[in-house]
């Protein structure tokens, strides 16, 4: 199969600050989210899905895996030096908030985090490599978490607006590409990751899960108008996790109820993000939820005004679902929900592969928003074997990657106009669901194991010569 991709697309890999850069109480950084979180998936699991996490804890228990990651905050320069190996057009990568401001609510930045960003662009721009950067990506100040309560409190808007403002000034010369808040719309099932907060109840959960995507959404759309004025040409993006939902089987009621699911979890953060206003279906479910917002006057307006030039997204799987569930099924299906497809395999960690669902996603955004999309999360977790000689021959990972890149090119002749693909972890880094390195999704092999054992050294996997090729001849050769 020939594939065709317009001419530039930006292709590279993604990473997250808190998963990689390690040095946690480095170059006065101030501890964050991840700093905080256990390594290991039942522990990880746990306090995601937990209410009243108790932040006050031990941190010694802690010192692993988040705090080291893999060391890219001193081996950048060899990391970069990979990337260009590969031929990346693009890196995207993100801002650990509290190394810029250590609390999150101080009124100067801390010199020392803005210059190490400062070598990170420059090492991007030697290789013409463009960094594309989120903003915040699940790294909340902790200060701001325990002292502020999150994203629930509206002081986070003022704080998140005067870090997005030193990032512009400084970086207006290195950084054209931005993204405001990661996966805005898991925000209601991990409130943790997304919104800095543990519910103090089940029973409270939507309630300050939605009062803080809108202050998030307020928030998003002043970096939005701030790039724009600040950084003339700048291109800032939303992003969003998105799963299509299928029914499982034909049945109207469980039709309804896939649309309805896909409805909240796709379209909601999206709607207000692109079209800048609420969508009409979210006040029934807000008031059959009981959910009341609190707004300021001028933040619909604001909303409107702070739309965003095009959306990136994450694709990892599908969910297919179903109105009534037996007691058997439920937790069944993927991360996010659902019900088993027993048309689709499953990775190592049980999420399904639905290569063609990318396409189906891919489809349903642009005819939604008629705006440019950009895959920026797309990836397999798995474990690699280092054979006797080195070699790492991760022939599973390149059978994913081939399916679902045929999967855009396929979207892209349907019409969609998609700017480019960055596959997640493109190098191995902490995995975010299960704090592990034993969850690999890189081209490239750290030598860092789940004990904390290992040299932090790296090498090249099959799929790093496959995907350099992929690059090479934009996506024609598969």
């Amino acid at each position: 199969m020939t594939v065709k991709f317009p001419e530039g697309f930006l292709w590279g890999g993604a990473t997250a600050a808190n998963q990689l850069e390690g040095a946690y109480q480095e170059g006065g950084k101030g501890l964050n989210l991840a700093d905080v979180l256990p390594g290991g998936k039942e522990n990880r699991l746990k306090i995601l899905s937990s209410t009243g996490f108790d932040f006050d804890i031990d941190e010694s228990k802690y010192t692993y895996p988040n705090h080291v990651g893999i060391e890219f905050y001193h081996r950048y320069k060899e990391d970069i030096a990979l990337f260009a190996e590969m031929g990346f057009k693009t890196f995207r990568m993100s801002i650990a908030w509290s190394r810029i401001f250590p609390n999150g609510d101080e009124l100067e930045p801390n010199k020392e985090g803005l210059a190490f960003y400062d070598r990170v662009f420059d090492e991007l721009a030697k290789y013409n490599i463009e960094p594309l950067v989120t903003i915040a990506h699940y790294e909340t100040p902790l200060y701001l978490i325990k002292e502020y309560g999150g994203w629930r409190n509206r002081k986070l808007v003022e704080f998140f607006e005067r870090y997005v403002t030193v990032l512009f000034n400084r970086y207006k010369d290195k950084v054209k590409y931005w993204l405001t808040f990661n996966e805005i719309n898991g925000a209601t099932h991990m409130p943790l990751f997304g919104l800095g907060f543990s519910p103090e109840s089940e029973g409270t959960r939507l309630q300050d899960s939605f009062q803080g995507l809108h202050h998030q959404f307020v928030a998003s759309a002043k970096a939005v108008q701030l790039g724009h004025e600040i950084i003339p040409g700048s291109q800032i993006g939303c992003m969003l996790i998105y799963a299509p939902v299928y029914s499982f089987d034909s049945n109207p009621e469980n039709v309804l109820y896939a649309q309805q699911e896909a409805r909240i979890f796709n379209n909601f953060c999206g709607d207000v993000q692109v079209r800048g206003e609420y969508p009409s279906f979210i006040d029934r479910y807000f008031s059959e939820n009981n959910i009341n917002i609190k707004m300021e006057d001028g933040d619909l307006e604001l909303i409107k005004e702070g739309t965003v030039d095009f959306i990136s997204l994450s694709y990892y799987m599908s969910r297919t679902d179903k109105k009534h569930k037996t007691p058997e099924e439920i937790g069944q299906g993927n991360l996010i929900g659902g019900v088993k497809n027993p048309f689709l395999e499953a990775s190592d960690w049980g999420w399904e592969i639905d290569p063609v669902g990318l396409r189906i996603a891919l489809n349903e955004l642009y005819g939604r928003y008629q705006v440019p999309l950009f895959v920026v999360e797309n990836g397999l977790g798995a474990y690699d074997k280092v054979e006797k000689d080195g070699s790492i021959n991760d022939d599973y990972r390149i059978d994913y990657l081939r399916e679902h890149i045929r999967a855009m090119g396929e979207a892209v002749d349907d019409g969609v106009e998609l700017m480019g693909y960055a596959s997640w972890g493109c190098i191995d880094l902490v995995s975010a669901s299960s704090g592990e390195m034993s969850k690999r999704y890189g081209y490239i092999y750290v030598d860092k194991q789940d004990d904390g054992s290992g040299t932090f050294e790296r090498s090249r996997k099959k799929s790093f010569f496959w995907y350099k090729n992929v690059i090479a001849t934009n996506g024609q050769e598969l």
